[in-house]
């Protein structure tokens, strides 16, 4: 019997894009274990590993974890899941990075969803919160029945500093810089895969597409 082919993936997109909603979908379709490098960090910190400690050092006093630490923890836990198919997210995100991780492990496709940063804005800048409650409206999507309003306490609905459109910009522009040389280098390796559209249901049916060229899904769930 044929060994079972395992995917070894990375997904990009900017913060707003979706990429959790289609990550989420990756792992129900496709049976592979998500790598988020945010989540991979908190957990060593908890952990007090080695790594968790240095990179905590280096946190608390308003550094950015050095990229040699956060190559030990991606390359420690994915040294673990050698017979599991996984989905590598927020790593790497520097071009010496990416030379390292490619290094030790072939990668078969790098995901990147596109959706225009003007589309991410729209979205996140309708959020408003009633801050008591946590209950989140949107001008668009879910507006309060009155605008400005909370539904149930007529209490005023406030916008996060997060929510912010100057917010919203600068992170995004925060992210171009720092992924577009990432995103370069695998590119001159002619190993992305680009997607584009404004919302996860608009991505998801053509990463399906791609992925399943390279592995057999488990099932295909269809979103309305």
């Amino acid at each position: 019997m044929a060994a079972k082919k395992l995917l070894r993936a990375i997904i990009m997109g900017a913060p707003g894009s979706g990429k959790g909603t289609i990550s989420s979908r990756i792992m129900h379709d496709f049976d592979v274990k998500h790598l988020s490098s945010g989540d991979l960090l908190r957990k060593q910190i908890h952990d007090k590993t080695a790594n968790g400690l240095t990179a905590k050092r280096f946190m608390e006093s308003g550094e950015l974890v050095p990229d040699n630490v956060m190559l030990r923890m991606v390359t420690y836990e994915l040294s673990q899941l050698q017979n599991t198919s996984w989905l590598l997210d927020g790593f790497p995100r520097t071009v010496e990075q990416a030379h390292a991780l490619l290094r030790d492990y072939p990668i078969d496709v790098v995901l990147n969803l596109r959706v225009p940063f003007e589309v991410i804005i729209d979205r996140i800048k309708g959020r408003w919160t009633h801050l008591a409650s946590g209950r989140i409206y949107h001008t668009e999507f879910n507006p309060p029945k009155v605008p400005g309003l909370d539904d149930v306490t007529n209490e005023p609905l406030v916008q996060r500093e997060d929510d912010k459109e100057e917010t919203v910009r600068a992170r995004l522009e925060h992210y171009r810089r720092l992924t577009h040389p990432v995103l370069q280098y695998f590119r001159n390796k002619g190993m992305v895969d680009e997607f584009t559209g404004k919302y996860s249901n608009e991505l998801w049916p053509q990463v399906h597409g791609s992925l399943s060229k390279l592995v057999k899904p488990i099932k295909y769930t269809h979103y309305e």
